[in-house]
């Protein structure tokens, strides 16, 4: 669906990253599985910085599992000595079999006690080569099993985010709410309770991802125009939601992003 550093404010200061796709029936409950693997030398840190999605992740790690839901700044972690994670972006139908308000872990996270997952996910990471993959195997099984077959709702809820995120993604609420062929106020709900933010947060996250990867793309971009291009009403407006979400100007950004 989309490129696989869309989200990565600074890709070339990552560590061993990998996405990859979902396994069998989880396809419909996971966008992609994101696995980091890092080995800092000792007394180092290497800081990752993201915008990320608007959707919740449940993320695997050696000491635990972790709910994390949307979030409305750009977030970072800090790395240190080796480790990795692996995660699942879920895509709405398997919000419901997890979290029952989303917008309640908006900006947070939470230990979930899921000790069958935690066991199987870190013994594929430790089975040497093809560990990535039988990761993810064994994790969208248990995705699978947990959230049971997708439903009328299911669909729909993916098909939300699908209108809204996806490729020739829709320019506004009303726009994603027409083809949808639901109201913007039962668009404003189904957004709520899968994601756990607005329509419009959702479009403009997407906007500033396109607008971090096409400034990274080409660092002579002209702001006006990439603004306009991607739907922003002018400059003003994409350095407003830069300074918002990341902090920084785009111009800042641009210049950091070189580095």
């Amino acid at each position: 669906m989309v490129r696989p550093t869309r989200g990565v404010l600074y890709p070339a200061r990552l560590p061993q990253f990998h996405r990859l796709p979902a396994a069998g029936a989880a396809a419909d409950l996971v966008v992609w599985f994101w696995i980091p693997e890092w080995d800092v030398e000792p007394g180092r840190t290497s800081r990752q910085e993201i915008v990320g999605y608007p959707a919740v992740n449940l993320v695997v790690e050696p000491e635990a599992v972790i709910l994390s839901g949307a979030t409305t700044r750009a977030s970072h972690r800090d790395l240190r000595g080796s480790g990795w994670a692996v995660g699942a972006l879920l895509r709405p139908a398997a919000v419901a079999a997890l979290l029952s308000d989303p917008a309640a872990l908006v900006d947070a996270e939470r230990v979930i006690l899921e000790p069958e997952l935690h066991h199987a996910v870190v013994a594929a990471m430790a089975s040497g080569d093809g560990h990535r993959e039988r990761a993810v195997s064994v994790f969208s099984a248990w995705l699978a099993d947990r959230a049971g077959p997708l439903g009328e709702a299911g669909r729909h809820a993916n098909a939300l985010v699908d209108v809204l995120m996806g490729d020739g993604a829709a320019a506004t609420p009303e726009e994603a709410a027409a083809r949808l062929a639901v109201s913007v106020r039962t668009l404003q709900r189904l957004c709520h309770r899968h994601v756990g933010m607005s329509p419009a947060a959702m479009i403009r996250r997407r906007r500033l991802q396109e607008a971090a990867e096409r400034l990274r793309a080409d660092p002579t971009a002209d702001l006006a125009t990439l603004a306009a291009e991607i739907g922003y009403a002018d400059h003003a407006h994409l350095t407003r939601d830069f300074r918002t979400v990341l902090g920084i100007t785009p111009r800042s950004y641009r210049a950091d992003a070189a580095t």
